[in-house]
């Protein structure tokens, strides 16, 4: 979906090299307990077609992935420095979620990459189109 491969360029120049050290005065906002679309809207412009394309879709997350990144999040903005990210979006069929660190070396510093991979959010999982309509056979 282009709205999410736009999303995760806007991610990778927010969590990059220029942006990076700017971007952990937010480090707050994905502080556990906090709610990770309420983080990107603290980095996001909210009326920008990709805030409103990105927080829906990070809403619909199940819980362990939202979490799972959100922390990931908070951990590499409470490094000194900044731990750099990469954001990347490909479809799946299920809700699947990849990070990896590569540690700083005295030559380059390391930096956490984030696969996120799911179906495009406007095609409803056939178990869910399963469900629903066996409800209604029910009812």
């Amino acid at each position: 979906m282009p709205a999410l491969q736009a999303t995760t360029g806007y991610l990778n120049r927010a969590f990059g090299r220029e942006s990076i050290r700017g971007t952990a005065g937010s480090r707050d906002a994905f502080a556990p307990g906090k709610k990770l679309s309420s983080g990107f809207s603290s980095i996001l412009e909210k009326q920008t077609p990709l805030f409103k394309a990105l927080v829906p879709y990070v809403d619909s997350l199940p819980g362990s992935l939202q979490e799972s990144l959100r922390s990931a999040i908070f951990y590499a903005l409470s490094t000194t420095p900044p731990t750099q990210m990469t954001f990347a979006w490909a479809p799946g069929y299920d809700f699947e979620l990849t990070i990896w660190h590569a540690p700083d070396t005295s030559a380059t510093p390391g930096g956490i990459t984030v696969l996120l991979k799911s179906r495009y959010p406007s095609d409803a999982h056939p178990i869910a189109r399963g469900a629903s309509s066996r409800r209604s056979k029910a009812t």
